[in-house]
């Protein structure tokens, strides 16, 4: 797979700008991710959004070679999870609501592009974990309970992928101090 990252600035400031216009609609309670598709779907959206963002930021600006390695397979593999999740919700005739990042997402972003070259690794790094807590929390939630059997099987299959990025993102942390 090939991805052009010279218009991270311009993606970024498009999923920032874009994301008021999805106001009206309805945003699901966080809590029902776990339980329900359409917040399942949400949710794990914009964390895919989120962290294919934070990556694209963080191979612009990061000169160490493990954390641009990290961030191009966090692209891919959050790519393949959105494609995967997309496709299993459409068999299974679920039509997922367009994602939105939170204000908190926002905020990261806005953070990790704020950041001066001595720090970017250390704030991408910081921001990957609890992301990643975080998506994992709703992966386990939804594949013990959720609503829609296939969509509980992408998630059970999804979680060695957010296990293992969680353990390298604490890993390349550590690593850095």
């Amino acid at each position: 797979m090939r991805i052009s990252y010279g218009c991270v600035g311009l993606i970024t400031a498009v999923i920032i700008a874009v994301a008021p216009a999805n106001a009206a609609l309805p945003t699901p309670p966080q809590a029902a991710a776990t339980q329900q598709a359409q917040a399942f779907l949400f949710y794990g959206g914009a964390g895919d959004v989120f962290e294919i963002t934070t990556s694209m930021i963080a191979l612009q600006h990061s000169q160490n070679p493990q954390v641009r390695a990290f961030a191009s397979m966090l692209i891919g593999d959050h790519t393949n999870l959105t494609n995967s999740n997309l496709a299993t919700a459409k068999a299974a005739g679920v039509v997922p609501p367009p994602p939105e990042l939170s204000p908190m997402q926002k905020g990261m972003i806005t953070q990790l592009i704020a950041a001066g070259p001595a720090n970017v690794d250390r704030v991408y790094l910081s921001q990957q974990i609890p992301a990643h807590q975080m998506a994992l929390q709703m992966m386990q939630g939804y594949a013990s309970s959720g609503d829609v059997p296939q969509l509980r099987q992408a998630a059970t299959a999804a979680i060695p992928v957010v296990q293992g990025h969680l353990a390298q993102a604490q890993q390349l942390l550590g690593s850095l101090r």
